[in-house]
């Protein structure tokens, strides 16, 4: 079975629900899913995981963003941006000193509190549904980073251009409330692309129409990229050929059933793969005599 990723360029107008499942019947029903979703509205980066790759879609959403987006003053909404129903206008009379002095402040780690309509779930249910009800509950805050954000660009008196690159779980559309909240105007996100989510960059992303017609074309081997060139983060290990009937058995192991065992960072997880170089999964070390697997992705016996 194929597995891997395809790095998806999402556009407007589709859920992330909605790309799976355009691949899935493209792929004639293998298995597919994504790290995380995009805002329906919202364009840009969605890595999507293919075959065995769906047992790793929390190891490669990334723990760093980075977004586009376009901030409007004067004016908030239910869903914190212009699709939602407006809330309050005001007029916008800052100068570009002041905005950008209030864009940099948010710059650091801050308690961010989670828009309604999200699909954070609440006693087993998503807030965007509560929020279609009517109905609006108390939200934690949450503590986000924003590890870097600069204007991009004014394109008039109320609205600029941002880049962010920030943590996960960062709401943009938060970002630009909680920025007209602080300069008194209000605000909202007018438009948001996502250019990189952990090691899927906007440019080498695919459209789903290019994506589609490749796959009737040639197949799924020139999109797809392999688990370990996603995974690059990760140190590798490779077991002798005395180790593999252990290893298809998902059973733990010696440390003396690795490769240059001694060249190893033990305080960190690892890539491992059979003496054939197939890949079998990433494993944990314990202690300095053993590792065992976190996640599996050879088929056991």
């Amino acid at each position: 079975m194929i597995s891997g990723f395809i790095n998806v360029y999402k556009e407007a107008g589709f859920t992330s629900h909605d790309v799976v499942a355009i691949i899935r019947k493209n792929l004639k029903g293998i298995k597919t899913g994504h790290t995380g979703t995009l805002d329906p509205d919202a364009e840009g980066v969605l890595p999507i995981c293919i075959g065995k790759a769906t047992k790793l879609a929390e190891y490669v959403g990334g723990n760093t963003k980075k977004y586009r987006a376009t901030v409007k003053l004067g004016i908030t909404t239910d869903t914190q941006d212009t699709s939602g129903n407006i809330i309050s206008k005001k007029e916008v009379n800052c100068s570009k000193e002041n905005i950008e002095k209030v864009v940099l402040s948010f710059l650091g780690e801050y308690n961010q509190i989670p828009p309604m309509y999200s699909a954070l779930k609440v006693n087993g249910e998503k807030l965007y549904n509560l929020a279609r009800k009517g109905k609006s509950i108390e939200r934690k805050p949450r503590k986000i980073e924003i590890y870097n954000i600069s204007i991009l660009d004014f394109l008039s008196n109320n609205r600029f251009i941002i880049d962010v690159t920030c943590s996960k779980g960062t709401y943009i559309r938060t970002l630009c409330h909680d920025i007209g909240e602080k300069l008194g105007t209000g605000a909202c996100m007018e438009y948001l692309i996502r250019t990189k989510t952990g090691n899927f960059e906007l440019k080498d992303s695919i459209k789903l129409e290019d994506l589609k017609y490749k796959i009737n074309a040639n197949g799924i081997e020139d999109i797809i990229i392999p688990i370990d060139k996603v995974l690059i983060d990760y140190q590798k290990i490779t077991a002798f050929n005395t180790a593999n009937k252990y290893l298809y058995n998902g059973n733990k192991i010696s440390i003396n059933f690795i490769k240059n065992k001694e060249n190893f960072n033990k305080e960190k997880d690892a890539l491992l793969y059979d003496s054939c170089g197939n890949l079998i999964g990433i494993y944990k070390f314990i202690g300095n005599e053993e590792i065992k697997p976190i996640v599996m992705l050879a088929d056991l016996t």
